[in-house]
């Protein structure tokens, strides 16, 4: 038997182990490490690369429900009062503020805009929430509030990447892909990760598996019909015969992977038989009907305005129950740069009661504790006006804002009930423990039981990682 024919029959473990001794098989074994063949399958069959994978250390979290407020909501009008502001309303910024200042749409000497929402404080944390959020405010003690994050990136398409890849360059992993990486999934007829919601500025890189297999995608979910189309089976064929179909595919699949090694014809291979499996898994999780009333009430899926983004909500929850890994839930339409008073408003009455729902359902499930629920957006916005139509009363906004935005944790080892950082009395600089978005990601993979200078990948001759090559963790947000 010559080299090939061996191999084809025994495998590369095999092979290696017959034909490659001492050294030479050291050697062998790290050029296959870097090109990400070394842990590759002998054969298809039953191969997951979703598998479970033990963490780096003992996780607080095992699931992650990060909800992408795309467009960037206004810190100023929700969660970040400055009653100081009013004094410096109709006025532009001090001049030492605003120095070699870089902003999206306005100049730096635009006028300062007071928020107008009245702020309170709630549960025994005395957390301060704008009125348009009674409902989310009853879960202060359950929320860590972030009121200083920061980012370099003030454009959606490059801040949205940053947010969910850690680099504005498309092409990159994103932070669920790099969490299902890591860690797998736990549910075998359900994808790692799943997307709910539109596309957003960035397009589908807000959910790519970058260099990874992409089995490490993101997959997106309607929340009505076939939640993945062409998920059913055309008509006339029968289960059985979409059964057979597969494992012929998979046949053929096997002879072309043993010639090549080529891991994303095992990668696609996985994805077809999952997909398979869905079709009997997908109907059941998409069913809402063995639901009680009061939590479809709770959620409000049955009334409008809230239930689109409702139903999103309460799918994620039942994602996570059944071994989801990450959840990624897009609310579209927040870059209120004319309007904001109004289209603000609406954006909480949709967004509002669901969102605290979902808090209060995992709560009272005991799922709370083991997921990690995350709120915010590529950036926030600006203490200064922005008026596109000024010839129309009350159209005003807010430009971008990278230099000092807020963002929310709840769950699984993050500390509730604080608040941590702090901007200036005009809101437009962090002057108390600033979080970079690396810091966040570091963050958030710690909590997963993950080292984020350890989870990496050799790709083009060096090591990746969602961090790039920065990152702290926060320690204070912990429990």
């Amino acid at each position: 038997m010559d080299f090939g024919d061996f191999r084809r029959t025994h495998g590369r473990r095999a092979f290696l182990q017959r034909f490659a001794g001492g050294l030479g098989t050291v050697g062998l074994w790290h050029l296959l490490s870097v090109d990400g063949f070394a842990d590759s399958p002998d054969s298809l069959a039953g191969w997951n690369p979703l598998e479970p994978k033990k963490p780096h250390f003992t996780p607080r979290a095992k699931n992650v429900i990060f909800l992408f407020i795309e467009g960037g909501p206004s810190q100023l009008d929700l969660f970040d009062p400055k009653p100081e502001m009013k004094k410096w309303d109709g006025k532009p910024l001090p001049e030492s503020m605003t120095q070699n200042l870089q902003l999206a749409f306005i100049k730096p000497t635009a006028q300062v805009w007071a928020s107008p929402r009245i702020f309170t404080q709630h549960g025994d944390s005395g957390m301060d929430f704008s009125d348009w959020l009674p409902h989310l405010s009853s879960c202060a003690d359950d929320i860590c509030m972030i009121r200083s994050m920061v980012t370099e990136q003030f454009n959606h398409s490059t801040g949205q990447l940053m947010m969910s890849c850690g680099t504005p360059l498309v092409g990159r992993p994103s932070m669920g892909a790099w969490t299902t990486y890591g860690l797998g999934s736990e549910s075998q007829n359900l994808p790692g990760y799943v997307v709910l919601g539109k596309a957003t500025a960035a397009g589908s890189g807000i959910w790519s598996n970058g260099f990874l297999q992409s089995s490490y995608q993101g997959v997106p979910f309607r929340d009505k019909g076939d939640p993945v189309l062409y998920l059913s089976n055309p008509m006339g064929i029968t289960q059985e015969a979409q059964h057979d179909r597969i494992k012929a595919i998979r046949d053929l699949g096997e002879i072309d992977y043993i010639e090549t090694g080529d891991m994303e014809i095992a990668a696609r291979m996985a994805s077809y038989e999952l997909a398979f499996r869905m079709q009997t898994a997908s109907p059941e999780l998409m069913d809402f009907s063995k639901e009680s009333k009061d939590t479809l009430e709770m959620y409000g899926v049955n009334r409008e305005p809230t239930h689109e983004f409702a139903s999103k909500c309460l799918l994620a929850r039942r994602m996570v129950e059944r071994g989801v890994r990450f959840v990624q839930l897009i609310s579209s339409g927040w870059d209120h740069h004319s309007d904001l008073n109004k289209n603000l408003k609406k954006n909480c009455d949709i967004n509002d009661q669901p969102t605290a729902a979902l808090l209060k359902d995992l709560k009272q499930r005991g799922l709370l504790d083991s997921t990690l629920v995350i709120w915010g957006g590529e950036f926030g916005r600006t203490p200064m006006i922005e008026d596109r139509k000024p010839i129309e009363q009350g159209s005003v906004g807010r430009d971008h804002h990278p230099f000092g935005f807020t963002m929310w944790m709840a769950g699984g080892g993050v500390k509730g009930g604080q608040v941590l950082g702090k901007t200036d009395d005009l809101g437009f600089h962090v002057v108390e423990d600033k979080i970079h978005v690396h810091d966040l990601h570091a963050t958030i993979l710690h909590c997963l039981g993950l080292n984020h200078e350890h989870l990496t990948f050799r790709h083009q001759g060096r090591n990746f990682r969602l961090t790039d090559v920065a990152g702290q963790v926060v320690h204070k947000l912990l429990a």
